[in-house]
């Protein structure tokens, strides 16, 4: 269950981070205005939240799994909401920063 929770977590971290980068991005370089900015920056706040609720007590650890997550979440968002085609080599960067998430979080630990 404590690594489910984790997931879960760095999940809804990612969606958070992400999304509010690119509220911002939409917001600023887009033209969108204020309210989008705003909902940005809300949602980047809520992302530095979201990792405290993290079940490993090392913040280090954390963020540093956290951007393999944040690799992966980037090309995923990029194809889902811009149309990205990420490449094969897209593909195996990302897949190996998931790998190194899993190693940094969820081996055993002595």
């Amino acid at each position: 269950m404590t690594v489910l929770r984790s997931v879960v977590l760095f999940a809804v971290a990612a969606l958070a981070e992400i999304g509010g980068a690119w509220l911002v991005w939409q917001g600023w370089r887009e033209g969108r205005g204020a309210l989008w900015t705003a909902g940005g920056v809300l949602a980047l706040g809520a992302y530095g939240f979201v990792a405290t609720f993290q079940p490993d007590p090392h913040f280090g650890r954390i963020l540093a799994a956290y951007g393999g997550v944040f690799v992966a979440g980037s090309l995923l968002w990029g194809v889902v909401v811009d149309g990205f085609r990420p490449d094969r080599w897209d593909v195996i960067g990302a897949l190996l920063c998931l790998l190194g998430v899993a190693v940094i979080m969820y081996s055993p630990r002595t």
